[in-house]
């Protein structure tokens, strides 16, 4: 990536309050800011879940929804959604749909890595070939809708903390988007 990605300070009533570079601000004591979540799914209805490339700060290795991230100044949503999906898995997306709009969350990963974010969940439609970005993702499986939400059930500690709590939060919308 050409530019040095930010993340957006928010107070508590979500208002910007400020900026700080991206990995400087995952820390043990991270601060509020906005970022986003996208559950991607192929034309059979398939969810893209992808598993974290071990040189991530926060959660290295854990399987996780398909693309997270964080929109930039003067980006909107649906735009820092595409760059991300382009970053992460090299596809590019179209039906960008908010399933979960009001979702928030804060959580510490097993090395005190605290993620805090105002993070507004999204499904959306791959309409390219994948091109996974080794830098951001390990490994990746194509999984029918159902089947994820058993698994994220049976055995949530195997999947990242948000996206558990995000198919709680959203199995109706991300239900009825991959059936269209």
């Amino acid at each position: 990536m050409s530019i040095q990605e930010h993340v957006i300070l928010v107070n508590e009533r979500g208002e910007v309050i400020g900026t700080e570079e991206k990995y400087a601000a995952h820390t043990t004591h991270t601060s509020l800011h906005q970022a986003f979540s996208s559950w991607l799914f192929n034309p059979q209805g398939e969810c893209l879940v992808t598993r974290r490339a071990m040189n991530k700060k926060a959660w290295p290795g854990v399987w996780t929804n398909s693309v997270c991230g964080h929109p930039q100044i003067g980006e909107a949503i649906e735009q820092a959604i595409v760059r991300r999906c382009r970053d992460e898995v090299g596809a590019d997306i179209t039906d960008i749909t908010p399933v979960a709009p009001e979702f928030r969350y804060r959580k510490v990963d097993p090395s005190g890595i605290v993620e805090n974010e105002v993070c507004p969940v999204f499904a959306a439609r791959i309409t390219s070939e994948l091109n996974v970005n080794p830098d951001e993702v390990m490994e990746y499986h194509w999984v029918e809708l159902e089947t994820l939400f058993r698994a994220l059930d049976a055995t949530p500690w195997a999947f990242s903390p948000w996206m558990v709590m995000e198919a709680a939060a959203a199995r109706e919308a991300l239900t009825a988007y991959a059936a269209k």
